[in-house]
Order: structure tokens, then C-alpha cells, then sequence
């Protein structure tokens, strides 16, 4: 039995961080029914570095968060394609969205108006900075929160400062959010009957994973300091250069500083004042890294890393990205599941990571092109083929 069997799901999201929501909950088995917009669908289908797979509709932006969907299109402006819909949310169990606040509503396809036909629906929408607030009607991308949120003037150093992540982190969060809350509200209901609306919102998603940096602030009344590839809790825990490259290193225990200093050849600095504690460690930074790499450059990443974890100090390369999805041990994982896709080949995508021994999670099907399962679904309202070919006529799907 899959997790969420017999979980159906309308997802209107675009792009990201609501078709990663739903990613999550098709993975754990529940039927998630993509509507897209007839023509154009998602326009993550035409986003990535592949022109052919762009044209196609078949972008890799969108191939790499839509496996084991299916994809309705409606034209949700058409009287025809909303009672559709509403037919659709009448059975199903959960609505996903990531319109700005009231788009739903112009449609006549709010909340209210759901939750009328089916009080158990749970409605997720997820926008920038909510549903309500002095900035709730604002554009939202992902580096905006970025900015907005202080996660970019956290980053780098003093030369490269403020800084990106090197990945959309908020709307990945916000979508990792998003489907945590849709779980946990399908746990309500199963005890109370009760369906409820959910307010995701990335601004918010993103700012507690600062929770620590932003504590310090909080509370201990200091602002966050650029240290680029220090970490602030210790010392020495960091990026360090090695003879042919450089390696990370977590000393963040008192044996483990005094293993590395022993393992590296310089067991006098244990006994030196300016690092022997933790706080003068950290003070002391700025001279105590000179000195380790000056022994650490003397050998190779790989015979540093082996050895320091030997001594239980953690430590580990700094690898590309081809280098990180290959490693041995995100194939014994299973982390990239292959799956074929008709028309473009084998594809190596993400499967769910959390693994459950009782249910665990499958990609059973390819993204789907758009508008693949319109009379699948259809023909399952009970929408005969006259009345089907009657609707792309006038254009509602």
C-alpha cells in the first residue's frame, strides 16, 4: 500500500515551489491531477538548458519536478472548463496553488466557494508573503526573497557580499513547507472529518532555517559577521586548502580540534593560549588557518579526509556537481531513480529521500506531456467523446 493511496490532488501550481509540494505527495502515492492552462501549460515546460525539450514543452526545469502526475488542461476563464473543476474538487481531496492572493477568487474558485462542495477539501496557496499583509499583492521570484528575507546578507565574505544561494533555496523550502503542512492537515482530518485552508508563504518558510544566526541576533544581541566558508560556531570548522584542492572540515568538539592537531603534526597548538579553548579558536581564526594549511598542503584532499575521519574528526572533499550526484553512496541510497520517458530517453531524476520501511515511496511514471490524461479524466466525470471534442472547440480545455 502507498502512503497517501487513494489521495486525490488538483494541482494548479507553475515552476517550482508548488509543483515541489506536490512532487512530495505524488511520490508518497497520491493521485495528483496537474490543470494547466491549455497551449503553454506549466512555464517550467519551457525553462532549461535543452532548446529541443523546450520547444517540446518538455523543459528540464519541468521534467524535474512533475514524475508521476498526469496533466489536465483547462482554461480555467471559460465557463465550460470551472464547472469542470469544480466537479473535479468536489471528490477530491486536496487543491494546490500558487496564484498571487485572489486569483482563485476572481475565478470563482476560492476557498469559499470549494469548501462549500466539499467541507473536507484542504486548500493549499502558496505566495510570496501570504495571503494577507502590506506586501501580500507584491511579485514574488525566489532571489527577491532571497533578498527580503537577509539570506543573501548572510552569505559570502567581505569581497563577495551580498550573495545568492547557488539554487532557488526559498521556493524549494516554501514547497517542502507547503507539503508538510498538506500532511499534516490530512492527519487532522482523518481524526475530526474536517478539510481547512493553509497560507504557505516563502518570505516565512525560508527565515527559520536562519534559526540559529538569527537567535544570535535575537537574543544574544549580535549581528550576524560574513565568514564565508567558516563556520561561526567553531573553530577550526571550515573549507581548507589542501596540495591539490581543499577540504571541509568539522572539528566542533574539543577532542576533535586536539585529534586534528595531532593527526596534522602540530600537537604544540593544543598547549597554545590563542587556541586551546573554543572561544579563543574562533577569536583566533584568522592565525590558526595559516598554520593547519601549511601542513594540510603538504598531501592530497583524499588522504586527509580518510585519515581525519579515521579520527573521528568529520571532514569530506568538496565535490562538482556530476562528482556529487555519482558518488557511491547516493547510489546505494537510491536518490536518482531512472525512469523512461517516451520520446526523450532514460531520465535520472530525484525520488522521494525520506525512506519509509512500511511504504516507501516509487516513481512510477515519467512528467507528462501536457494535456495527456484531459480525456482520461474526463471520460472518468462521465464526459462523453462528443462532449469532450465539443470543448476543445470552444477552448475550455
Amino acid at each position: 500500500m502507498k502512503l497517501l493511496e487513494g489521495i486525490r490532488v488538483l494541482d494548479l501550481t507553475n515552476v517550482l515551489s508548488g509543483p515541489f509540494a506536490t512532487l512530495h505527495l505524488a511520490l508518497l502515492g497520491a493521485e495528483v491531477i496537474k490543470v494547466e492552462p491549455p497551449g503553454a501549460g506549466d512555464l517550467a515546460r519551457k525553462l532549461g538548458n535543452v532548446q529541443t525539450l523546450n520547444d517540446e514543452l518538455m523543459g528540464t526545469s519541468f521534467l524535474a519536478q512533475n514524475a508521476n502526475k498526469k496533466s489536465l488542461t483547462l482554461n480555467l476563464k471559460h465557463p465550460s472548463a470551472r464547472e469542470i473543476f469544480k466537479l473535479l474538487a468536489r471528490e477530491a481531496d486536496v487543491v494546490a496553488e500558487n496564484f498571487r492572493p485572489g486569483v482563485m477568487k476572481r475565478l470563482g474558485l476560492g476557498y469559499e466557494t470549494l469548501s462549500a462542495l466539499n467541507p473536507r477539501l484542504i486548500y493549499c496557496a502558496i505566495s510570496g508573503f501570504g495571503q494577507t499583509g502590506p506586501d501580500a499583492l507584491k511579485p514574488a521570484y525566489d532571489q527577491i526573497i532571497q533578498g527580503l528575507s537577509g539570506t543573501m546578507a548572510i552569505n559570502g565574505d567581505e569581497r563577495l557580499n551580498p550573495l545568492r544561494c547557488g539554487f532557488p533555496v526559498c521556493d524549494t523550502v516554501g514547497g517542502l513547507n507547503a507539503a508538510f503542512a498538506v500532511m499534516a492537515a490530512l492527519f487532522h482530518r482523518e481524526r475530526t472529518g474536517e478539510g481547512q485552508f493553509i497560507d504557505v508563504a516563502l518570505l516565512d518558510s525560508i527565515m527559520p532555517l536562519m534559526g540559529w544566526v538569527a537567535a544570535n541576533l535575537l537574543i544574544g544581541r549580535q549581528d550576524p559577521v560574513l565568514m564565508g566558508n567558516d563556520n561561526f560556531t567553531a573553530a577550526p570548522s571550515g573549507t581548507f586548502a589542501t596540495q591539490d584542492g581543499y577540504i571541509n572540515i568539522a572539528a566542533n568538539k574539543q577532542e576533535q580540534w586536539e585529534a586534528v592537531a595531532d593527526v596534522l603534526g602540530v600537537p604544540e597548538l593544543k598547549a597554545d593560549p590563542r587556541f586551546q579553548a573554543r572561544d579563543a579558536r574562533k577569536k583566533n581564526r584568522r592565525a590558526l588557518t595559516p598554520l593547519l594549511e601549511e601542513k594540510l598542503k603538504a598531501r592530497p584532499t583524499r588522504y586527509w579526509v580518510d585519515t581525519l575521519n579515521e579520527h573521528d574528526v568529520p571532514s569530506g572533499e568538496i565535490l562538482g556537481l556530476k562528482e556529487a550526484l555519482s558518488q557511491e553512496q547516493i547510489r546505494h541510497r537510491g536518490t536518482l531513480q531512472s525512469i523512461p520517458a517516451d520520446g526523450i530517453g532514460e531520465l535520472r531524476l530525484f525520488n522521494l529521500t525520506a525512506q519509509f520501511e512500511k511504504t516507501p515511496a516509487r516513481m512510477e511514471s515519467p512528467p507528462p506531456r501536457l494535456s495527456a490524461h484531459t480525456e482520461e479524466i474526463l471520460q472518468g466525470l462521465g464526459y462523453s467523446e462528443e462532449r469532450i471534442w465539443e470543448l476543445r472547440q470552444d477552448q475550455a480545455i
